[in-house]
Order: C-alpha cells, then sequence, then structure tokens
C-alpha cells in the first residue's frame, strides 16, 4: 500500500510542476510586475555589487571577489550548479600617478587638465613628457601635416555627433579616435595622444575606455580628457597660443591571470540539455563603480530567475545566468563560455543579454533568421503591456557574440540610451545614477522572454 501511495505522490507532484511551468502568459506578466516591483531587488543586488566590489577590471583582486559575491547571490536567488569556469584574462594596471598639466607657449603653468589614462596605455618615461600641442579631427587631418606633428602631443578633438538620434551611433562614428588614436598619433611622429571623452555631457570627468596598439608601431601613452578641458584646450589652439601640455602616468600591463565566469542554473524539467543563457559581463572599467556598465546587466540576469524561481516557475529548458568577465578589454569571457569544456552535450537555443545600462527599457533586439525573428514578433503583445515593444533585427551584444556566430538566435535588451553616455566608462557611473524601477522593469522583460522561450522554444 505504501508503494502504490508514493507512486500516487509522485505523479501529483510531476502533474504540479507541469501546471506551474504552463502558466498563461498574460497572468505571469501581472505576476512579475507584482513581485518585481514590490522588491526592487534587482537594484538591491546592484548596491551590494557596487558597495563591496566597485573597481571590477578583470585581472584586479576586485574582479575575483565580485566572482565570489555573484555566486553568493545566485544561490540565495535559489540557482544550482552555481560554480566558475576559468579563463585567463589580461591585467592592466592604472597605477598611482594620471596627471596633466598645461602650459603657455614659454613652459608657464596655466592650470591641469582633466585625464585619465585610456585601457592599455603605457607609462610616460619617469618624468613625464612635455610637449606642444597639435589639434586635429580626423586621421586624415592627422597625416595631411606631415612632419609637422613629430615630436608633438597629438590631441583627438571630435566630438560624438548630438545631432544622432542613437547616441551608440554617434559613440561608434567616433570611438576610433580612442581605439586607434595612440597607433595614429605614434604613426605620425607624435609622442602622446589625448583623446576627448566618448560623452554627450558637457562636463569635466574623463571617460576611460579600450585603446590599442600595433606591433610595429612604438607605443606612446594615450589619456582622455573631461569635455570642459577639451574645449578649454582647443580655444588656445585656436587662438594660436601655441600650448604645451605636461603629461604623466606610471600605468602598466601585467602578466595575465587566471580569472573566469560566474554562473548559476534553473534546470529544465524537460529538455535540461537545452540551455537559455542570460547574463552580462561582471567586469568594469577602475572608474566609478560600474553601475550601468555592466552590473545592472549582471543584476538583471539573476533578479530574472529569481523572479521565476520565487513564482514557482519550473521551466521547461534550463535557464542559466552568467555573469562574463574581460569585456572591457579583451573578451576572454565570452570567447571562453562559447568554447569551454563544459559546453560538451549542451545545446544552446538562445542567447540573451543586457549590455546597454540600466535605464528604461524599450524591448529586445534580435539577432537571428527572419523565421526565429517573426516568430519572436508574434510575442510583441505581451511586450507592448509592458511598453517596452520593440522587436527589431539589430547586432548582437558583445559577450554573446560568439554564440550569435554559431547561428544561436541573440538577444540584446533595448533601453533608452539618451544618459547612457554621461556616464560610460568614467566616475559618473555609480548605484545613484540608476532608477529602481527602470532596473527592475529590464529584470521583468528578461524573465518573460525566458519563460516564452524556454515553454515553446524558437523553431
Amino acid at each position: 500500500m505504501r508503494r502504490w501511495w508514493n507512486i500516487v505522490m509522485v505523479l501529483c507532484l510531476a502533474v504540479t510542476a507541469r501546471a506551474a511551468a504552463a502558466v498563461a502568459p498574460d497572468s505571469l506578466v501581472h505576476a512579475l510586475l507584482r513581485a518585481g516591483y514590490t522588491g526592487n531587488t534587482a537594484y538591491q543586488l546592484l548596491q551590494e555589487l557596487t558597495s563591496h566590489a566597485p573597481h571590477r577590471l578583470s585581472g584586479s583582486t576586485v574582479s575575483l571577489m565580485a566572482l565570489d559575491l555573484a555566486q553568493h547571490m545566485m544561490r540565495n536567488a535559489g540557482l544550482t550548479h552555481v560554480r566558475v569556469e576559468s579563463v585567463m584574462v589580461p591585467h592592466w594596471d592604472r597605477g598611482t600617478v594620471e596627471e596633466a598639466r598645461l602650459l603657455d607657449a614659454s613652459g608657464h603653468p596655466i592650470g591641469p587638465l582633466a585625464v585619465c589614462a585610456l585601457g592599455g596605455s603605457v607609462s610616460t618615461p619617469p618624468g613625464g613628457i612635455t610637449a606642444a600641442v597639435v589639434e586635429v579631427h580626423s586621421f586624415d587631418e592627422l597625416r595631411s601635416l606631415g612632419k609637422s606633428a613629430e615630436g608633438k602631443i597629438i590631441f583627438f578633438n571630435r566630438p560624438m555627433d548630438p545631432a544622432l538620434p542613437d547616441p551608440f551611433d554617434a559613440y561608434g562614428r567616433a570611438v576610433e579616435q580612442r581605439s586607434r588614436g595612440a597607433i595614429e598619433a605614434a604613426r605620425a611622429g607624435g609622442v602622446a595622444a589625448i583623446v576627448r571623452s566618448m560623452t554627450l555631457a558637457h562636463d569635466n570627468v574623463p571617460h576611460t575606455g579600450a585603446m590599442g596598439y600595433a606591433d610595429s608601431i612604438r607605443k606612446v601613452p594615450a589619456v582622455a580628457i573631461g569635455i570642459v578641458d577639451a574645449d578649454r584646450l582647443s580655444g588656445l589652439v585656436a587662438r594660436g597660443a601655441a600650448p604645451r601640455v605636461h603629461l604623466h602616468l606610471d600605468c602598466a600591463t601585467l602578466p595575465e591571470v587566471l580569472s573566469g565566469n560566474a554562473m548559476g542554473e534553473l534546470t529544465g524539467s524537460e529538455f535540461p540539455e537545452e540551455i537559455i543563457v542570460v547574463g552580462g559581463h561582471i567586469d568594469c572599467w577602475d572608474k566609478g563603480a560600474g553601475a550601468h556598465d555592466d552590473g545592472a546587466g549582471c543584476m538583471q540576469a539573476i533578479e530574472a530567475l529569481r523572479l521565476l524561481h520565487e513564482l514557482g516557475i519550473q521551466p521547461r529548458r534550463t535557464l542559466r545566468a552568467v555573469m562574463y568577465m574581460n569585456e572591457e578589454n579583451g573578451l576572454r569571457g565570452g570567447r571562453g563560455y562559447a568554447v569551454a569544456p563544459g559546453r560538451k552535450g549542451e545545446r544552446h537555443i538562445a542567447a540573451i543579454e543586457s549590455d546597454m545600462g540600466g535605464f528604461a527599457p524599450r524591448g529586445f533586439f534580435v539577432k537571428a533568421d527572419s523565421l526565429t525573428v517573426a516568430r519572436v514578433r508574434r510575442w510583441q503583445p505581451l511586450f507592448e503591456s509592458l511598453d517596452a515593444g520593440k522587436i527589431e533585427t539589430g547586432p548582437s551584444e558583445v559577450d554573446i557574440s560568439p554564440l550569435a556566430n554559431q547561428g544561436i538566435p541573440a538577444f540584446g535588451l533595448i533601453i533608452d540610451a539618451h544618459r547612457y553616455f554621461d556616464v560610460h566608462h568614467s566616475d559618473n557611473d555609480t548605484i545613484d545614477k540608476v532608477h529602481p524601477r527602470e532596473l527592475e522593469h529590464g529584470a521583468i522583460l528578461e524573465a518573460l522572454l525566458l519563460y516564452l522561450i524556454s515553454e515553446s522554444g524558437l523553431r
């Protein structure tokens, strides 16, 4: 009799679990809104991350603390198989000296300039560099100067175009100055590069970011300059004042170190080998606290799974949150995840990432074939009910791009981007710039998308 009773109980539990998974989508929307907005847990998680691990540049001790903290958060959220998959990452250190002083043509001091080293820059000689400044707005303009650029500090001063409606478009059209400015400055015979910060805000906070060198060209130091001081320096050049700049940095590139991607999951009840991954990059630049870039995306991923777990949803397919390491200066985490031994026997059916900040969400970019996009658009009314009905084709987010390149459908959270570059890669990127409801709304959207894909797949 006991044996038959046990069988009946198992069957009842199975039916109950399946019923929990098969929630009507419109009912789930209401449940997610109530659970999400009542707790605003994503913001609480982000507060914890930014206060305990604010400067999470890959290779740093703080970045390893962030991995430990993320695992703790995932366990508390009810996720299982919480772990770190190892990856080797670069290690660049900003150092303790980061200064620039503006001088007149005779070498007399005028005052300090607000600068910060670009990520990956070499240091100056121990005593610094002092040289005249040449202002240019493009690489072609620099090349046209010929020998007159030799021995000068090259000042790249092309702003992000404020007339473009999409700030990311404006960023894309200007950022080559930052990424290749040191190469082109050295090619022209310059001794250093100063780059106008990649921002539309009119303040004096410099914005760092990744830059590169060419093996065949001499390496020169490179810094970003705050917008107010960029305009100040440009004004002096325009008046023929022949300004000079003294630049002193002690940053360094150190040997690579072992790091990893933190992950945890809700295991699928029917197709556990089919994976839907959601995440963001846990690393950030060592300016500000990495609240929007990309602590927001990481905490939204954990919160999305926590919400589903709290509501008793048992997904048909495995939902996995991944905190990628090293998006900012190497993409080792995203690339490593795609080819890790742990992928053996797994089949990813979708990848989702939020890496455009924790501002108000508007929908999703989709990188997939036309049939998949059409299928996703059938769910558009549900997202419209959340005031986030944009379903647009577009590029993959960076960390999931290796998966997208394998043909796996990739989704990026669309956000209201007008304020993003006010904080991006700068000391402005702090928790007080994040609104709890906007952040939570993104997590709710991700939770809904995860559920819909888990229930019906994309084929």
